[in-house]
This record gives structure tokens, sequence and C-alpha cells, in this order.
């Protein structure tokens, strides 16, 4: 009985072990058959391992394919922990190339990480330290090809193009905004290791080719760009500013043109900027009250509303009007007396607007602040679009309507004000205003998205344009805003004077001094607005100040763009206020103590004793004691004028 039961078992257990092994067999076979190249890359993740080959961006041009964003070929440098064998020594010596302490390095080696890299600290090397270390042949130390975005123009276009970080990603600007087509595709060189980090010299290391970002061009050009950063930069330093805006837009398209402001940053550099100073692109970012410079829509939509004839009907202007209880002043003492509506804008008569505003009325006022676009973004291709501020329909009474007829009480963007005043000018088209103008694949050059204008809506009649084209020349020609008249093209624009408030309360004696400009008046190419926030020693008006700036712009990018001279236009009316005007002389390579001057004065720039640059350039018409910007330095900087 004892017998026959352990045979029993011992048959079960033979059986148990014989459908073990007919299973274990079965499962090799399957696995065998079925599963191999499954275990293969199994097998291969657990000794696969890999450095990251970067990916260049692609390049931003200007509109003539010229260059503002590039990258140069660098090294950056990495660690597999495992083949280092002396990490003392090792981090001794990296931390005295890198000038790092060498717990950091230390610290770093220790990792149990198949491979590390050493913060910003061993990113982008230059020539001369990636040289040193690989001449130190460390073991299990690699220096692995990175690239270093260049920005050849440095302060100039910084704000808008912004920068990148050492991991290459886009952290402001349009390198930020236009990330996902700048980045590219990383690429990789992949080696096998045993358990300990060693080569398996017997198998072929991959690589897998990184590919090149997709490029921008945009609608900037380059020589207007330099134009306005001259002119921005002039106006900062010579009347010690707050700050200084300014934009130039096609007025036919959106297109921008140029865009700048100061204080401005190396974005080569961007590290050792204030915050507050590189995420600022004013003329997007930052809302302003526009003050007069706002008149030119109002007076569009009362032309429009035929609510008034600007050559044949009248406003006696007596210095001032009385809207729900307060007083509104004209600038001049005694107002300008009897006037046509034309003389009204020409004259930049607060009490005349005044009168405006009631004709209009509130529900075709707040109508046409909402047609030209004020009550909402322009919806530009750049990030940190500024909305603005105005009024709800509910809260627009007669005292707001009268204030924001000519431009106070409210804030508005600057690339609102130039897409406004646009549409005024081109035949009563509101555009949607952009600075991308194409995608471009790599290498090739070709473009692979082309960005069309964009028609918002029709804000006037091609009639109204026409007449506010006249309209606008006369300010230039014989108004407020002569100082930005430009010999041989027709200049209309309007001024603008607005108080600064802080805290909510207007500030006496600082103010935002801007003028706003088109040209030529017969066939509009450009429209440029110009600001200057808090100017210091001059004459607190847009059209004083800043009127001269306009001229200068547009006269030489005019001339830039080969734009001839036209006849006709309205006639210049001089006055005895009108100084006479002398062509600038060239001061470059002259030594400080030889820059004299019996029409101009001067600003000194830096140190040294020789003339570098100047600013305004050679030619250069200056009215009669204007002052000019010389930057000083040693021979060996001058500047190309």
């Amino acid at each position: 009985m004892i017998k026959k039961t352990m045979a029993k078992r011992i048959l079960f257990l033979f059986i148990i072990v014989l459908i073990m092994l007919f299973t274990l067999e079965g499962k090799l076979i399957y696995s065998t058959l079925f599963l191999h190249q499954e275990i293969l890359s199994l097998a291969d993740d657990q000794h696969m391992r890999s450095f990251p080959l970067k990916a260049p961006r692609g390049l931003i041009y200007d509109r003539n394919l010229s260059v503002l964003a590039e990258n140069s070929p660098c090294l950056s440098l990495y660690a597999i922990p495992y083949q280092v064998k002396d990490k003392e020594k090792t981090a001794n010596l990296l931390a005295n190339i890198l000038n790092v302490k060498e717990d950091f390095i230390l610290e770093r080696l220790n990792q149990r990480s198949s491979m590390v890299h050493f913060s910003t600290y061993g990113m982008k090397l230059d020539y001369e330290t990636s040289l040193k270390i690989e001449h130190l042949y460390l073991e299990g130390i690699y220096l692995v090809s990175d690239y270093q975005r260049i920005y050849p123009y440095k302060t100039y276009l910084a704000p808008l193009l912004g920068f990148v970080g050492s991991d290459n990603q886009g952290l402001a600007g349009l390198e930020s905004k236009y990330e996902n087509y700048l980045k590219g595709k990383k690429g990789y060189l992949n080696y096998y290791t045993d358990a300990k980090g060693g080569l398996f010299k017997e198998m072929e290391s991959e690589i897998i080719n990184p590919m090149e970002g997709i490029s921008l061009s945009l609608t900037l050009d380059l020589g207007l760009q330099n134009i306005l950063e001259r002119e921005l930069e002039y106006a900062y330093d010579t009347y010690e500013a707050e700050e200084t805006s300014g934009i130039i837009i096609d007025p036919r398209n959106g297109e921008i043109l140029a865009i700048a402001n100061r204080p401005t940053y190396d974005n080569n550099e961007y590290q050792k900027y204030d915050p507050s100073i590189y995420n600022k692109l004013l003329p997007i970012n930052n809302s302003f009250e526009p003050g007069s410079t706002f008149k030119a829509m109002t007076f569009a939509a009362a032309i429009e509303e035929k609510k008034i004839d600007m050559l044949s009907d009248t406003y006696y202007d007596k210095g001032y009007e009385v809207v729900s209880g307060t007083r509104i002043s004209s600038w001049k003492k005694g107002g300008h007396g009897l006037q046509t509506f034309l003389e009204v804008l020409e004259n930049s008569s607060n009490p005349g607007f005044v009168e405006i505003a009631r004709r209009l009325g509130k529900d075709k006022l707040y109508e046409y602040v909402q047609k030209f676009g004020f009550l909402d973004k322009t919806g530009i291709d750049i990030s940190g679009e500024n909305k603005g501020l105005f009024f709800s329909y509910d809260k627009f009474n007669e005292l707001e309507q009268a204030t924001t007829a000519f431009g106070q009480g409210i804030s508005v963007t600057a690339i609102q004000l130039v897409s406004a005043f646009s549409s005024l000018i081109n035949g009563g088209i509101l555009y949607r205003p952009h600075v991308v103008k194409a995608l471009i694949s790599p290498g090739l050059k070709e473009v692979i998205e082309e960005k069309k204008p964009e028609a918002i809506r029709r804000v006037v009649s091609k009639e109204t344009s026409d007449k506010m084209r006249y309209a606008l020349e006369c300010v230039v020609s014989k108004g407020t805003g002569r100082k930005a008249y430009v010999e041989g093209y027709r200049v209309g624009g309007k001024t603008g004077t607005s108080q600064l408030a802080y805290d909510g309360n207007y500030v006496d004696g600082k103010y935002l001094l801007s003028f706003i400009a088109g040209a030529p008046m017969n066939d509009p190419r450009l429209v440029c607005y110009v600001s200057i926030k808090n100017a210091k020693h001059t004459v607190q008006y847009g059209g004083t100040t800043v009127g001269p700036i306009i001229s200068r712009i547009i006269h030489d990018s005019l001339s830039y763009l080969n734009v001839p001279h036209q006849d006709g236009g309205v006639e210049r009316i001089y006055t005895w206020m009108d100084q006479k005007v002398y062509p600038v002389e060239n001061y470059i390579g002259k030594n400080k103590k030889e820059i004299k001057s019996s029409h101009f004065t001067f600003v000194f720039k830096g140190n040294g004793n020789k003339v570098i640059d100047q600013i305004p350039r050679v030619g250069t018409l200056l009215e009669e004691n204007s002052c000019i910007l010389i930057e000083l330095g040693e021979q060996d900087e001058l500047k190309s004028n």
C-alpha cells in the first residue's frame, strides 16, 4: 500500500516536472521565433547610450535676406561617470579651466547616471576653452557639437528678436514666439556600453543627424531699422529721456518695416540686464495717453459722417469750452479765434475738438473708436501685445466724449495708433499689422509659406481718406507739425503732447512727446511714429521736439527707398518762429577740441579724444541751435559714416 502511494507521488512529480520542462521549452521556442526583435531591442536599451547632437536653429532674416540672427558652431561638455577613473583629478582639472568650484564638478561625476552635463558652465564653450579640455585627454569626458546663437546687430533689434537660453530654446521675443519653427530637431550619437559604462568596441556607433530649424523672413528692412535706431538713440541720449519708442509701417499692407525702443540691451549677453529691460518691446507692450495724435481719427470720423466741412464750416475758439462743469482750455491763451475746421486741426485746438465730439455724438464717436481698432488688440504676430484702456459704453458720458476727441483720459499702444493712422491715408482700409513675411526652408532658402496682407475692415471711404491726406499735409506745411516738413517730399502728420500720470495722478513737468506722420501724401509708402517719455532740457511740445526727428527719419527713409521727390502739394508757410537750417558737417576723425560750430550745440558720449561716430549724419539739414550727438573713442574704433 505504501509502495503504491509513493509510486503515485513520484509519477505525479514526474508529470509536473515534465510539464514545466515542456512549458519552458515552449517559451524558449516562442521567444526565439516570435519575440527575437523585442528581446534584442530590450538588450540594446540596456546597453545603448546617446549623446545629443544639437540642431542649428533656423535663421532670422530681414525682408532682403540680410541675416539678423545666426548660428556659430561651438562645443559643449559632457561626461560618462562610469568611464571617469580618477574623478578627483578630473574634477580638479576641469574646475580650473571652467572657473567653477571643484565640488560642483565632482558632484556631477559621482551621479549614478549614464551621462551628465555641467550646467551652463560647460555649455557653448569658446574655442580656447575647448582646446584646453581636449588636450587633457580625460577619460569619460567628451566635447559634443553645439551652436551659439549670434545676433550681429547687438542692441539693435534686440527687444523684437529676443534671445535663446543655454539649451537653445527661445526665451523671449520672436525666438520664443516662433520656437516650434526655429528649434529644429535634435540628432543623436548612439553608442553601446557594458554594465560599467565601458564601450563595446565590437558594436558600431550610430549617428542620427539633427535637422535644422525653419527660418523666418521678416517684413523689416534693415536699412530703415538702422535709421530708426539711430534717431531713437539720439533722442534718448540728447534729452536724457526715460524712454524713446518708434515704429515704421507700410500703410498699404500692415507690414512692420522698423521697430525699436530705448532703453535696449545686447541680446548676445542678455544675462547682464534686468528683465524689466529685455522683456519690453514698447510699441507693442506699452500703452500711453495718445494726446493730440488721436485727433486725426476724430477728425476723419467727423468728415466721414458729414458733421463738418473742413474748408467752409467754422468754429470760434475763445480759448476754452466747459463740459459737465469742467473747463477745457486751448494751449494758446485766449484761443485761436474764428477758424475753419481745417485750421482747428492745423492749430490742434482742444476746444475745437470738443465741438467735433458734440457734433458726432456718443454713439458715432464710440463706433469709430471701435472701427479704428482701439477697443481690441491688433492681433500682431508678436507676443505680449497690450490692449490699451478705454471707457465702457455705459461710462462714456459727455466729459469722456470730449476728452477722447483730443486723446486724453484714454490709453492706446503705438501699434494701434499707426494701424489706425495708416487707414486714414491708404484709402480707408484697416490692415492687421505683421512682422513675419515668410517661412523659409533651411539651406535652400525656398519659401514654404508666405504671409499675405490681411484687410480687417473699411473704416472710412476713399473720399474721406483723400481729404485726410490733404488735411494732415496742411498740419505739417503750415500748422503745429511744421518741424516735420521735408523739402521735396509731401509729409502729413499730427503732433502729440500728453501729461504723464504716475500712480493715477498727472505730474507737472513730465510729458510724453510724440509725432505720427505719413509720406509721401500723394502715394503713401510709410507711416512713422516716434515718442519721447519725460524728455529733459527741451521744449515740452511734440511738434517742436519730435518733429525734427520725424523729418530726418522720413527724409532718410524715402531717400533709402529711392522714392523720387514730388511736385505740388501744400505750400509751406514760414513764420518768424521758423529757424534757418544748415547741413551737418563731418566731425568723424577729429579731436574733441576741434568740434566747434556757430550753428549747432554738441553732446559728447563715451571716453577718448577722437570722434568715432556722430548723429545726425553728414549732410543732414538741421535747424539752427539743434544738438548733434558726438561719440568719442580711440582712433581704431572709427565707424563708417
